[in-house]
């Protein structure tokens, strides 16, 4: 599928803006999913542009101002064509982290025994660094039910464990359960971000869903969403 992307981010400011330090992971990379057909990213300032330890192309600008700028206002956008695949499973390259990096906690998906007692009732615990994709989507669809989507319920600070309690959130928090839990148990999991296309949506935020390592040996990942309940398909752009 042929999709085209028109990314705006617009900042608004309470006082006037003296500095900023701003990271983009706003540019998708060709690979088995997709093809990158052309990409732009625009920025007040100009931008230096870098690849992070995990293969993602990032761009980083500085922006300084004065009371006199009063700058209260900025802009960052990015735009362009790509075609979809609708390849859910795929391989990492030697040269990216080991599967067993991601089992390590992050500050928005720690394992925790909580979650690790509820995603057991989908899937056992890992012990030869194979994961049963059936049983991954068991679990993912066991995380769509007790996470239940609710626009402006969580916030980009809003832990795993929260969102569990809560029992509602947005993708972001879907996503960030689905790792948590795979991690509590041993499968290497961390959070993709993207964009999504629905047909009936034009105007749609970005997206997040999740990879699972399926064997540790092989370094074979498949990505999934949760809050469509399926593996990613045409209608998903990566970004990092």
């Amino acid at each position: 599928m042929k999709l085209l992307v028109k990314h705006t981010t617009d900042y608004r400011y309470t006082e006037p803006l003296h500095y900023a330090l701003q990271t983009l992971w706003l540019t998708p990379q060709s690979g088995p999913a997709q093809t990158v057909n052309f990409w732009s990213v625009g920025a007040p300032e100009k931008l230096f542009q870098q690849t992070d330890g995990f293969g993602n192309i990032i761009q980083s600008y500085t922006f300084v101002g004065t009371d006199e700028d009063n700058v209260r206002w900025s802009l960052v956008n990015a735009a362009g064509e790509v075609d979809t695949h609708g390849v859910a499973e795929f391989a990492d390259e030697a040269s990216l982290p080991h599967p067993y990096f991601f089992l390590r906690g992050t500050p928005l998906a720690e394992p925790h025994y909580q979650l690790a007692e509820f995603g057991k009732q989908f899937i056992s615990q890992s012990v030869d660094g194979t994961a049963s994709l059936q049983a991954l989507l068991v679990l993912s669809h066991g995380v769509m039910s007790a996470i239940s989507y609710k626009k402006d319920s969580s916030n980009v600070t809003t832990t795993a464990l929260q969102a569990f309690n809560a029992g509602n959130g947005v993708c972001q928090d879907q996503a960030h359960v689905m790792v948590a839990i795979c991690r509590s148990l041993g499968y290497p999991a961390r959070y993709v971000s993207g964009y999504f296309y629905a047909a009936n949506e034009p105007d749609l935020a970005s997206h997040a869903w999740a990879d699972v390592c399926l064997n540790v040996a092989t370094r074979q990942w498949v990505s999934i969403d949760i809050t469509h309940a399926c593996l990613i398909d045409e209608r998903h752009i990566r970004l990092a």
